[in-house]
């Protein structure tokens, strides 16, 4: 098995970020790497506007997903929604390795109909309340299987390689989504989890087109005004405006790709008016709303 190897991608998993960055970009339908660091370090608070999946090789670690945290063991896979606030937490200098993929919302959209959805796994962690699928003798299972050949294949260069990366990844899917649907997993607690920051996290985001203010968060919560800030920022390295604001950007973009106009997904994903959206558009993507290629 290759050590250290990235197919397709060029940044660490989190490495060299902000708190409050997105990490990394996706241009392809889906992306694999694997990383083994022999040496603990810090990675901090950051999120995608892509899916990602993480297998845990080996490691002493607690992974924390929207203020809910899990410790892992070997062969957990972690699921990690779009926009979905998450970092590793090395315990120890042990060997961290695993194997990441990343994966483009729209591409899983596109394999979705009356008969399938391979987007299940991730609708099933919302529902689990967990974000950690622990598979019975995952080392095993004909999904590991794929995964090491889906692995492989990024390194060969045989005839009709990029289509054969396609197949392998769908039938990683399928047997991803196979194992949920057929209960051969168990959904992982989340022992060490800071409720009241994921009761606050879920609340924000499930009232996330609505007028949600400090004041307002403080009194439901019972925290004082200056407490809440700091708990949230020491949570999730985002202050709550700036982790709003990130939410409605990426809902806005999810309402243009489904076929809203630009002006339509402004106010349906809870911006007031038009040049608030404008403005935080070009802050986190370096450009205004009808100039981004993404929202064509």
């Amino acid at each position: 098995m290759q050590k250290n190897t990235a197919y397709n991608v060029i940044f660490r998993d989190g490495e060299s970020m902000k708190s409050n960055d997105k990490a990394g970009y996706l241009e392809d339908d889906f992306r694999l790497f694997h990383l083994i660091d022999r040496e603990r370090r810090e990675f901090a608070a950051h999120y995608h506007d892509f899916c990602k999946i993480l297998i845990l090789i080996s490691g002493n670690i607690n992974y924390s997903v929207e203020g809910r945290s899990y410790v892992l063991k070997p062969y957990d896979i972690v699921l990690v929604n779009a926009g979905d606030i998450h970092r590793p937490v090395i315990q120890d200098n042990s060997a961290y390795e695993r194997i990441i993929i990343y994966v483009s919302k729209q591409f899983l959209d596109s394999y979705t109909n009356e008969n399938y959805d391979i987007n299940y796994c991730f609708e099933r962690v919302g529902k689990e309340h967990s974000d950690v699928l622990r598979v019975n003798n995952m080392e095993k299972s004909k999904l590991y299987m794929v995964c090491m050949e889906l692995e492989h294949s990024f390194s060969d260069h045989l005839y009709a390689n990029e289509l054969y990366q396609k197949i392998l990844f769908l039938e990683f899917m399928i047997q991803l989504n196979r194992t949920a649907i057929y209960n051969q997993v168990d959904y992982l607690s989340s022992g060490t989890a800071d409720s009241k920051l994921a009761e606050i996290l879920s609340y924000i985001n499930e009232n996330l087109t609505e007028d949600i203010t400090i004041d307002h968060l403080s009194s439901r919560f019972y925290l004082s005004r200056y407490y809440l800030m700091h708990y949230f920022k020491e949570g999730t390295g985002y202050t709550i405006g700036n982790y709003i604001t990130e939410k409605r950007l990426m809902l806005a973009k999810s309402l243009v790709q489904n076929g809203c106009t630009v002006t339509e997904a402004c106010y349906r994903s809870g911006f007031k008016n038009y040049s608030a959206f404008s403005r935080a558009f070009k802050k986190a993507y370096n450009t205004i709303p009808r100039n981004a290629q993404f929202l064509d």
